[in-house]
């Protein structure tokens, strides 16, 4: 059974830090760009992060560079999003996603295997 299951979601402070995993099961990740998707209420779902299949190339949205960190262990299968500095503005459900982009790395329609998402609320 494929499956991507993201954890390491919760509640923090602003300016604090959370590391989310993305571990995959059933299939191998080595040959997928992953990238991180996040929603909060009342928006739509837009790209965080991604990373390239050997982890050689990352983007990041203008909202997070600096602050987030995307990173890829291929034998553990699994994909990470260090994110520090957070802010209220951070608060949302975070999804992972396996795909192989070819026109646009942050759009939902080019990744075909998703997890079902980890809250990150940030409050004080």
């Amino acid at each position: 059974q494929v499956q991507l299951v993201e954890s390491g979601g919760g509640l923090v402070q602003p300016g604090g830090s959370l590391r989310l995993s993305c571990a995959a099961s059933g299939f191998t990740l080595d040959y997928y760009v992953i990238g991180w998707f996040r929603q909060a209420p009342g928006k739509e779902r837009e790209g965080v992060s991604c990373v390239s299949s050997l982890g050689e190339s990352t983007n990041y949205a203008d909202s997070v560079k600096g602050r987030f960190t995307i990173s890829r262990d291929n034998a553990k299968n699994t994909v990470y999003l260090q994110m520090n500095s957070l802010k209220p503005e951070d608060t949302a459900v975070y999804y992972c996603a396996a795909g192989r982009p070819m026109v646009d790395v942050f759009s939902d329609y080019e990744y075909a295997f998703w997890g079902q998402g980890t809250q990150v609320t940030v409050s004080s």
